[in-house]
């Protein structure tokens, strides 16, 4: 049992990220390479950086040592239904060396994972996108949002980017002078607060240079409205408040009330001390008292202790978590 490792990555759009565990939790080897998710970059592209993210956490073990492995990804469902894709990842794993099996998961389970180690339960993320998923006996059952920026994803970074441009063009139609919020969002958007003679050509100007953006993009003004709401502009936060409300709404969609099960917290606006944290925080606990809230973590461990998890050796799953994660 000392000898034997097992594999985790936590496969996302910007960054790859391998870890590999000792059953007792101990770290000997972690790597890091550039976004694999196969749906945005390509099932080569994302197999070329998960064999690079691999051989960097391999450098100093033998992986022969290693009895299983499990990667968290995006959009796995896609993968497993591509026989090209997966073909580029079995390819990928066994470049490193591994000769170990794998599972493909949901990024939402590892995500789950890494905040408890109980079987049942829920997890919210909000980042660009948002999505809730209901957690049965470890595995993915239930799932609400998660719709993309066109149809859903409300309360996400996409969301809040969109509001805060939404609220400075009504700033515009209105005459009015563009508040804090909207004075930072014409800034980042168009280089200067100045509002033209004519409003109307500060609002067409706006339009157009989101227009000629992906739409996602918008997700990047979502930090603007945190610090603002962070300041105390009543715009900001009320778009807080109400990104709070759309996010705990999509979770009551598929969480009974009365639930008891943790909630666990993922995604960059919600695993930071953010206002929109403190506010989902305070939803769930009105809305769920008895539940216990966590937030997410190492997702690359948690992918490597669902692998570890399933091995005869480990006789307490709960204790090895406790290791990897320990409770502040």
């Amino acid at each position: 049992m000392s000898d034997t490792v097992v594999v985790g990555l936590d496969v996302g759009g910007t960054s790859t990220r391998a870890t590999v565990l000792t059953l007792t939790g101990r770290r000997v080897g972690t790597g890091r390479a550039g976004g694999g998710n196969p749906t945005s970059h390509g099932a080569e592209r994302a197999a070329a950086e998960l064999l690079t993210a691999l051989r960097e956490a391999l450098a100093d073990v033998d992986p022969a040592r290693a009895a299983a492995g499990t990667i968290g990804l995006a959009g796995a469902g896609r993968l497993l239904a591509d026989p090209a894709g997966r073909a580029a990842f079995d390819q990928a794993w066994r470049d490193a060396g591994l000769r170990c099996p794998y599972e493909v998961h949901g990024d939402a389970l590892v995500a789950y994972a890494s905040g408890t180690a109980a079987p049942d339960g829920t997890i919210l993320i909000a980042g660009t996108g948002a999505i809730t998923a209901q957690v049965h006996d470890l595995r993915l059952d239930r799932i609400a949002d998660g719709h993309g920026w066109l149809l859903g994803d409300a309360g996400s970074g996409f969301w809040l980017g969109r509001e805060a441009v939404r609220r400075l063009l009504a700033d515009l139609d209105a005459g009015r002078a563009p508040g804090a919020l909207a004075t930072t969002v014409l800034t980042e958007l168009l280089g200067s607060a100045d509002v033209a003679a004519r409003p109307r050509d500060t609002v067409d100007a706006t339009i157009q240079t989101v227009t000629r953006r992906p739409p996602v993009e918008l997700a990047r003004l979502a930090p603007l409205v945190v610090d603002a709401a962070t300041h105390g502009d009543p715009v900001a936060t009320a778009l807080i408040t109400e990104a709070a409300a759309h996010l705990t709404e999509s979770v009551s969609r598929i969480r009974t009330a009365g639930a008891v099960t943790p909630v666990v917290l993922g995604g960059g606006l919600l695993t930071a001390d953010t206002p929109l944290a403190t506010a989902v925080r305070a939803e769930i606990a009105r809305r769920w008292p008895d539940a216990p809230v966590r937030t997410a973590g190492d997702g690359a461990a948690a992918a490597a202790w669902l692998a570890a998890r399933g091995l005869p050796e480990v006789t307490d799953p709960a204790a090895l978590h406790a290791r990897l994660f320990p409770t502040p």
